[in-house]
């Protein structure tokens, strides 16, 4: 059984830099999702709790706090654009996998609980608004980030900030554009 690491609200103030009644008052308002132990009351927060308010507030997330998760889910069907795309982020350090269409997105998706997912926006039988649906309304996947990649010229470009990408990434694009994009939303 993995172990479930926690930080206790004065060592969360700590990688804050405020009191830890700060972080008692965030938990009460619940901007931060924590529990409490039984008996005492003192309140528990896992590291992945504390490192999702810490992005989602625009706050750096402390390297010792990095979920440690380097995987990869490229969505993609073609061929040739997933291989290069595999061998540019696999030669970066991350752990890839590849999805060449729904149902292989759906299996990474569950399988791999990959850290990032590339998601081709115009790939033919998916959704893209649907993949991100998907995603960002499971708990599960609450920590996961969505790099969308699509045409320059696509009208829809603005709108997927919008709808749930964490990023977009145009077409055509250099790859080291897209190493420095899933380095960005890892906090590499």
């Amino acid at each position: 059984m993995a172990e479930l690491k926690v930080l206790t609200t004065g060592e969360a103030a700590k990688y804050c830099g405020v009191n830890f009644r700060t972080v008692i008052r965030w938990i009460e308002r619940g901007q931060l999702e924590a529990y409490k132990l039984p008996g005492r009351g003192d309140h528990r927060i896992r590291v992945e709790d504390f490192v999702a308010f810490l992005r989602n507030n625009g706050m750096p997330v402390p390297a010792e706090l990095g979920t440690g998760n380097r995987r990869v889910l490229v969505i993609e069907e073609q061929p040739e654009m997933a291989s290069a795309i595999r061998r540019v982020l696999t030669q970066a350090g991350y752990e890839v996998d590849i999805a060449a269409d729904a149902f292989s997105a759906g299996m990474g998706l569950g399988g791999a609980k990959p850290a990032v997912v590339t998601l081709n926006f115009r790939m033919p039988g998916l959704n893209a608004y649907q993949v991100l649906d998907s995603i960002r309304s499971r708990s599960e996947f609450a920590n996961t980030r969505v790099l969308v990649m699509a045409d320059e010229q696509d009208p829809q470009l603005g709108n997927l900030l919008e709808q749930g990408a964490d990023a977009v990434l145009a077409k055509p694009f250099a790859y080291n554009e897209l190493e420095a994009k899933v380095r960005l939303l890892l906090d590499d």
